[in-house]
């Protein structure tokens, strides 16, 4: 149950955001994250999806928050509206549109949607602001050159949090040979600036009632669009199908498949610098494998 006083402030800055008086019937917790509580709030006309966290990760709800905005108007994919968002008493919170979600729906809408998500282009690698993925801050300073961005921003990033943790100098040591070999894995290969969701994990998106697709908890930026594609197979794999409609739209370079590896690398290593345990010795294959393919 939530305190009474910061149930009243969430109930105050709802109604201040959609211009009437609301008053909460209920608040039932919804599960299947991990970071945040969340629940869902049903007023008389309308429910809502609330997110709670420490006052401490309100930064990580704005961010969501200016995420998803910028998705929805690229009028590609639906995400959640945003609603309003708040702190009181050591806690922060943020509100969503409530959408009814499956785990089934059209997969080659997804595909195209996502692809036309993926063609807003912009000039440069980054995104306006830092952000989060998950609990991790993930930097995104603007940058011409995509390698250099995937370098200092992602790879070199998580590295030096490795590091701080003395999880393991040899893997340590392998990622800077690594580092040195990346202009390998993009032969012939100028990726764009396009926007991506950033944590595109298969329990990031879902589908609505009508079996729209729906994604949301974004780590936006403008990047490669392989990096949100690659991360669609890292716990799954949307078939083979997928890919194609997905490439009718926004066709997909042949040197894929050796970076795909490459750009999960950043996930495995955000995993083992949270959790540790076997996702080192994940993380160590996986540099073994990179290695490998440059001929170190």
């Amino acid at each position: 149950m939530l305190n009474k006083l910061f149930e009243k402030q969430i109930q105050q800055t709802i109604s201040n955001a959609i211009n009437e008086n609301l008053s909460i019937i209920s608040l039932n917790p919804v599960s299947g994250g991990d970071i945040n509580q969340a629940y869902c709030l049903e007023s008389k006309s309308k429910k809502y999806f609330l997110k709670i966290n420490h006052e401490k990760y309100y930064a990580m709800f704005c961010t969501e928050a200016e995420a998803l905005q910028i998705i929805a108007t690229t009028d590609s994919i639906r995400v959640p509206k945003v609603i309003c968002m708040g702190k009181f008493s050591q806690q922060s919170f943020l509100v969503l549109e409530f959408i009814e979600l499956n785990s089934h729906g059209d997969l080659a809408l997804f595909a195209r949607q996502l692809a036309k998500l993926h063609l807003n282009i912009n000039a440069k690698f980054g995104f306006e602001n830092d952000n989060f993925i998950g609990t991790t801050p993930q930097k995104n300073a603007w940058t011409n050159n995509w390698i250099e961005f995937f370098n200092r921003e992602r790879i070199s990033f998580q590295l030096e949090c490795l590091k701080r943790k003395n999880l393991n100098r040899k893997i340590v040591k392998k990622i800077e040979r690594l580092l040195k070999q990346l202009p390998a894995f993009f032969s012939g290969y100028l990726p764009v600036p396009a926007l991506l969701h950033g944590d595109l994990w298969q329990g990031n998106y879902a589908f609505d009632t009508f079996g729209n697709p729906v994604i949301y908890d974004p780590a936006s930026y403008y990047g490669d669009h392989e990096t949100d594609l690659a991360m669609l197979e890292l716990f799954g794999h949307p078939g083979a199908d997928f890919f194609q409609q997905y490439a009718q739209i926004f066709p997909v370079d042949r040197g894929y498949f050796h970076r795909k590896p490459l750009y999960n690398l950043y996930h495995i290593m955000n995993h083992a610098n949270l959790f540790g345990g076997s996702y080192l010795q994940q993380l160590d294959d996986r540099v073994n494998e990179l290695l490998k393919f440059t001929g170190n």
